[in-house]
């Protein structure tokens, strides 16, 4: 799944921490692992802040290195764990709390996911000369390994935790400042209806990959130079033939290529999903910050759902401004496959990150810090601050460096509403195995 959810490249892409305290696209070949059958994750009752709370940080303690890149080793003893949002890695979500479930079977398949990754060429490809010389493909996969066992073995928070703490070393990004600050924000699998064929309501396609599109010469075609301002084209375009799927609502055909994949439930009563094939090269165009720039929209609060009102109340500025993202992207039909990363394995609802695949470790277990929408009683969405254990198993195109991360919500209505709230600073860590 490629997103372009709206960043300077840093030669640095991670600090090294080390705990000392210690009671506290499927592979080509190989079949894509199963995610459960419930993967929406119930959200927690626990204290709401308004704005991100990252942990108190520990003070950095400045040790002479003999490699290439600078990182910093943290003392953890001074570390407030005496109220659990404070604890670095303690993460309540997986037993679940006040009769809500936990999803400790969707991390472990989430896990298990990583290990089916760290097994194929592409792995062992990616890991030969990453940047990082102590993070292998070998460690890796033995850390992976290791915390599936104390995620099948710990019975709270507090244990796994400890175990955590005690057997692995925290590798801190240096973020988007040298300071640790990375900027999240959340993707999710839409779900809506189309038509196998067009007709007078279902006017807006999507495309599959053309054939000979590694021989297309560069710069590539525009969107506008693909499907008009309009989106409609039609038998003039290049693409003419290579339709998959119509859309009611262009804008809906639009988010498509925004988020990478889809659900779609078809006229006929079947069911489908379309994944990412490829795309034209030409850079995000946050089409959010057209509309602040032309003061279309209010510079406070401007979130997806603001900006999807707007173009639903304003049809016509949809040929304005849609364009003005000129990347073009292509599908392949899956069948009603999980939505996948672009590691070639499922992603699994709040338990799949999306980072900077030329700096970041594939396929790694890491911790994020951050503030994340919940619903709550009223239908409406609070801030919950979390300390969550992820899989970093996908990038995008708006995702570059070390300070950003986009973080999958899931799939349907709700987990758009919340990936389309959500936007806040926070810290990432990757767990490795002390050696």
């Amino acid at each position: 799944m490629r997103k372009t959810l709206a960043l300077v490249f840093l030669s640095l892409a991670i600090a090294v921490i080390n705990p000392i305290l210690s009671a506290s696209g499927q592979v080509p070949g190989l079949s894509p692992l199963p995610l459960p059958s419930q993967t929406e994750v119930v959200p927690l009752p626990v204290p709401i802040p308004i704005q991100p709370q990252i942990p108190r940080q520990p003070i950095p303690i400045p040790i002479p290195v003999e490699v290439e890149y600078p990182f910093t080793q943290l003392d953890l003893m001074g570390t407030d764990c005496t109220f659990p949002n404070k604890c670095l890695g303690w993460d309540e979500q997986i037993w679940g709390e006040n009769g809500k479930p936990g999803d400790r079977m969707a991390l472990l398949t989430s896990i298990d996911n990583s290990l089916h990754y760290t097994n194929t060429k592409e792995a062992i490809a990616a890991y030969h000369n990453y940047r990082v010389p102590q993070i292998t493909l070998n460690r890796v996969r033995q850390s992976l390994q290791r915390f599936r066992e104390l995620v099948v073995s710990s019975d709270s928070p507090e244990q796994l935790q400890a175990a955590v703490r005690q057997e692995f070393v925290f590798y801190k990004s240096v973020g988007n400042d040298s300071r640790g600050t990375v900027k999240f924000t959340a993707y999710y699998n839409p779900v809506y209806t189309a038509s196998r064929f067009q007709t007078p309501e279902y006017r807006y396609p999507i495309y599959r990959k053309p054939s000979n599109f590694d021989k297309w010469s560069k710069p590539h075609p525009t969107r506008v130079e693909l499907e008009g301002k309009d989106a409609l084209l039609g038998a003039k375009s290049r693409l003419h033939g290579l339709e998959m799927y119509w859309f009611r609502d262009r804008f809906e055909a639009y988010m498509i290529h925004i988020q990478g994949s889809a659900q779609l439930n078809l006229t006929d009563g079947s069911t489908t999903s379309v994944s990412y094939a490829g795309a034209t090269d030409y850079p995000w165009t946050s089409i959010g910050k057209q509309l602040l720039k032309d003061h279309k929209l209010p510079a406070s609060g401007l979130t997806l759902p603001i900006m999807t009102r707007y173009f639903q109340q304003h049809t016509q500025e949809m040929n304005n401004y849609l364009p003005r993202w000129q990347r073009f992207v292509f599908f392949n039909d899956t069948g009603n496959e999980p939505a996948m990363g672009s590691l070639r394995v499922p992603v699994t609802a709040e338990r799949s990150i999306a980072t900077d695949k030329s700096l970041m470790p594939r396929g790694a277990l890491a911790v994020v810090n951050t503030s994340l929408p919940y619903p709550t009683e009223g239908e409406k969405l609070a801030y919950h601050t979390v300390s969550r254990f992820v899989l970093d198993q996908d990038t995008g195109s708006a995702i570059k460096g070390p300070g950003r991360v986009d973080y999958y919500m899931g799939s349907g209505q709700l987990a758009g509403d919340r990936a389309g709230v959500t936007g806040g600073d926070g810290t990432l860590y990757y767990l490795l195995l002390k050696e």
